[in-house]
């Protein structure tokens, strides 16, 4: 599930969980050509391994439908960006040993974890 978030509310969410509990990662990496970008953080805690994504994107301010009227020509859309809004979206998930694979979560459980 996801939460949108902000800086403050995201800083806090980070300090806290170095200090409270086991961090393995904490690293951010760009996507969107750089025009956005995922900052995660994993760490032990009282439910198990734990990890948080802060997606971090560009407002979706329009879309451009380019089709062609041949048939069978394909049909694809272009997204239009804002320069100025962005969008930060908070996902939590938890370490599923059975599955061997990340299990999401309700993201509100963190998102006022720190205050």
């Amino acid at each position: 599930m996801k939460n949108v978030m902000n800086q403050d509310k995201w800083d806090s969410l980070v300090v806290y969980a170095k200090e409270e509990f086991d961090v393995e990662e904490h690293k951010t990496e760009e996507i969107m050509d750089g025009m956005g970008s995922i900052e995660r953080i994993v760490f032990n805690g009282p439910l198990g391994k734990i990890m948080l994504e802060r997606e971090k994107k560009p407002l979706v301010t329009g879309r451009k439908v380019i089709a062609s009227k041949r048939i069978g020509s394909d049909v694809s859309e272009e997204l239009e960006y804002s320069d100025s809004e962005s969008v930060d979206t908070l996902f939590a998930y938890k370490w599923n040993e059975n599955m061997d694979d990340w299990e999401e979560m309700d993201a509100d459980k963190f998102a006022d974890i720190s205050n």
